[in-house]
């Protein structure tokens, strides 16, 4: 893990930060230095992650939030004060996920939280950031919001392909006052979300797969590049990549 401390007195916010890539990426950034402030809706996985970054010497407070409700993001972000990074990770799948399946209920809900919630948290930090001339989004899309994985169903693949959209908008319109966003696109990661698929990966498939801490490093490398770089779009994989099958041998 990165401890070079670059990012002491950066405070990042992470959307959630309670679990997988969001703790992840909340615990690489508190290592080098960030004050990180970790949200989501499940109260108990905020104070563990908060606990263990604290354990590590890290910096982190927690802010309950449902990123379905744009009242309480934008209170989160008033009370949390200027977000110098932006995370963005919260995101969703259902195991009935083929067209033919797929509830128009579920869809909403998906589109709701994997999008709109994107483009409220963005919106609820962009004056603060474009007012200090400087700041950092990255929005974890997926492996599936770059190329059509039949696994992902069409709702998250429909709101994975936007987000880079969304990112290259930031990039385009807020570039020139020192803002920069990176949409970062894994393939297969061991995460919980894993258990929504209507047939959760085995034991051995998941440990071929990317660990969420790779994705902390990752974006832990983004928030800490010098100010005038941006890297718009990052895909990664494991070198046994599954999306890649069938294989030789």
């Amino acid at each position: 893990m990165t401890n070079n401390k670059s990012l002491t007195g950066k405070t990042a916010w992470i959307l959630g930060g309670g679990s997988g890539l969001g703790a992840a990426a909340a615990e690489n950034l508190a290592a080098q230095g960030a004050r990180v402030v970790i949200s989501g809706r499940r109260v108990d996985a905020l104070d563990r992650t908060v606990n263990r970054i604290g354990e590590a010497g890290g910096n982190a407070i927690a802010i309950t939030v449902d990123v379905l409700d744009r009242s309480q993001i934008e209170a989160a972000a008033q009370k949390m004060g200027a977000v110098d990074i932006l995370v963005y990770s919260s995101g969703t799948n259902v195991p009935r996920r083929r067209l033919t399946d797929l509830n128009g209920n579920d869809w909403d809900r998906i589109v709701d939280i994997n999008l709109n919630g994107a483009l409220h948290c963005v919106q609820a930090v962009l004056a603060g950031m474009r007012e200090r001339g400087s700041g950092t989004v990255v929005v974890i899309s997926s492996w599936a919001g770059w190329r059509m994985e039949p696994v992902a169903g069409a709702a998250y693949s429909a709101t994975k392909h936007a987000l880079p959209a969304l990112c290259e908008t930031i990039n385009i319109e807020e570039g020139p006052n020192g803002i920069r966003a990176t949409c970062l696109m894994p393939a297969e990661t061991n995460t919980e979300v894993l258990d929504t698929r209507a047939n959760p990966p085995s034991v051995e498939a998941r440990a071929k797969m990317l660990r969420a801490a790779d994705i902390g490093e990752i974006i832990g490398y983004v928030a800490s590049a010098p100010a005038g770089v941006c890297f718009n779009q990052i895909v990664m994989s494991p070198v046994w990549n599954n999306f890649y099958a069938p294989r030789i041998g």
